[in-house]
């Protein structure tokens, strides 16, 4: 894979669906403790014995909450095998199940656990992501069934608008050297096989946009990373190789949906090169040593590798290749968080603080810089002294909310649109009955009222974020299913309105009454929830 992919947390109370927001939480009762008098004429033995008593019934009680706790967290297994463990279900099926699914972050969840089981997808993220390669082998060709296929390539080049270098690439890679051979303009069905039947490997960049599985599938499982998840397939001849060795900066779930290709996977070849920045060049075979690891891809299998990880594919001569690279978490590091928090910090200290307003040192020109790097200069020990105390004091001007409310702001624009579920569209603007009918428009109008109960439609399709003038709520349900097709869609909220977004975008996934919504007057509650649905942004719980 050569690419570049374009891939929150979850606020949740359990408010009840007809509870008044509170102004102020009520401070905890503390409750009284009983004093029992000790009688001085009981014998120390029945004391003794009155002791054991208690001290024997609270280890029963001990070992009947455990046992309690036993069977839940035994219920709760057994109830979550039931959601990932379908060996050879149709996929369809299971997005039909996990649509059910009320809170859309239990479904990315589920999802997630489903593409790497058998591996709990907690040991996996504390013991492989971001650490090591991962192979996952279902024996069973079915499993992944449903996700792509080579059908569905060739419709998407029948029906679609496909264009050469934006949705579809055509590469080799024969006596070490890769090529691209993309024409210009349009991929049609008849050039494309044929660069196929000539030994050329293809490229979908963006499957998501022709294929409504795909999209779904991404479109749920960013919730589970809080950061985009893209997609590539890969379709390759028998016996050919598409794309030089490389590493890339996303971590990668190689999904093999026809066929079967041969892997090898190498380690970073040094620290400076292990979760990198960018992808690789293309690399020749002398640079990158020996595998560590070496497998066949059949259908139905996984492999995973964070991001550094060099990697190669090529197919075996009897078998011809299809499989789904599912990528995330490009550009979502420390590092990129900083890049945002640093300069505003630095802005805000030179504001504040006159320390770091005050003027270089006349001569330090003299001996400071690379040319002077090797002086023995008492000079240079005392300029690297107050470079380090200000950064020190520089953290104390970090505003690392507002940084990561832009990081947010990426993920928003980056986003997929939520591909709805069928309650959730007939409970949406999407699924509003106006229409034209005998000669006239009926049904027109949101008819929320008080009594309405509403939520926010998908756990992290909303924020609320201020540049420190005005705040704004961002959104994705406009988003397009082409990487930034839109521009970032958001809307300035009234600072009265606030705490009612808030508590909408805390409640999830409850459903909230909007005559329980923290506005002043009613006709704001219902003006506001009005504005809301229009945009798609929250849901009703009983269709209008």
């Amino acid at each position: 894979m050569e690419s570049k992919h374009m891939s929150a947390f979850a606020l949740y109370q359990t408010f009840s669906t007809d509870l008044a927001f509170p102004a102020k939480k009520p401070s905890l009762q503390v409750a009284a403790k009983n004093k029992k008098k000790r009688e001085t004429t009981v014998a120390s033995k029945k004391v003794n014995t009155a002791k054991f008593r208690l001290k024997n019934e609270k280890s029963k009680l001990r070992k009947k909450l455990k046992m309690a706790q036993r069977q839940e967290n035994l219920k709760a297994n057994t109830e979550e095998e039931e959601c990932v463990t379908r060996d050879g279900e149709a996929l369809d099926a299971l997005l039909a199940d996990l649509a059910r699914v009320n809170n859309s972050r239990e479904r990315a969840f589920k999802l997630f656990q489903w593409l790497i089981n058998p591996i709990p997808a907690k040991s996996f993220f504390r013991d492989t992501w971001e650490k090591k390669p991962i192979l996952v082998q279902h024996k069973n060709p079915n499993y992944y069934k449903g996700l792509f296929s080579t059908a569905e390539f060739d419709r998407i080049l029948r029906e679609e608008e496909v264009q050469y270098g934006v949705n579809l690439d055509v590469t080799s890679y024969t006596n070490g050297k890769r090529e691209t051979h993309n024409p210009p303009g349009r991929a049609l069905p008849l050039t494309v096989w044929a660069f196929y039947e000539s030994g050329c490997s293809l490229r979908m960049l963006n499957p998501q946009a022709f294929s409504s599985t795909v999209w779904n599938v991404l479109s749920i499982l960013q919730e589970q990373f809080g950061s985009m998840v893209g997609a590539n397939v890969y379709l390759t001849p028998p016996g050919t190789q598409g794309f030089a060795p490389h590493y890339d900066d996303i971590e990668a779930f190689v999904v093999q949906l026809e066929g079967k290709k041969c892997w090898r996977v190498y380690n970073p070849r040094t620290e400076d090169e292990n979760l990198p920045v960018l992808s690789s060049p293309n690399f020749d075979q002398a640079d990158i040593g020996r595998p560590i690891l070496e497998v066949v891809l059949e259908a139905g299998d996984l492999l995973y590798f964070p991001r550094g990880f060099i990697h190669q594919g090529y197919c075996l001569p009897e078998a011809h290749s299809l499989h789904i690279t599912i990528s995330s978490y490009q550009k979502n590091s420390w590092g990129d968080l900083l890049q945002k928090v640093v300069p505003a910090a630095l802005e805000i200290a030179m504001e504040e603080n006159v320390e770091f307003r005050q003027g270089l040192p006349l001569d330090y020109l003299m001996y400071m810089g690379v040319q002077n790097s090797d002086k023995d200069d008492p000079r240079r020990a005392q300029f690297f002294s107050q470079i380090e105390s200000l950064m020190k004091k520089l953290t104390k001007y970090a505003p690392v909310d507002a940084a990561v409310d832009q990081k947010a702001r990426d993920f928003l624009h980056d986003c997929l649109p939520p591909m709805l579920t069928p309650d959730e569209l007939a409970s949406s603007v999407q699924g509003a009955p106006a229409r034209w009918e005998d000669g006239q428009v009926i049904d027109v109008g949101a008819h929320i009222n008080a009594q309405t109960q509403v939520r926010v439609l998908r756990a992290g399709c909303a924020r609320l974020c201020s540049d420190g003038e005005a705040v704004h709520l961002y959104y994705t349900t406009d988003n397009s299913r082409i990487y930034h097709k839109e521009e970032l869609k958001s809307f300035e909220i009234k600072p009265e309105h606030t705490d009612a977004i808030e508590f909408l975008i805390h409640s999830y996934p409850k459903f909230v009454t909007v005559g329980n919504l923290p506005c002043d007057a009613t006709e704001d509650k219902v003006a506001l929830a009005e504005q809301l649905f229009e945009k798609g942004i929250i849901h009703t719980a009983q269709p209008l």
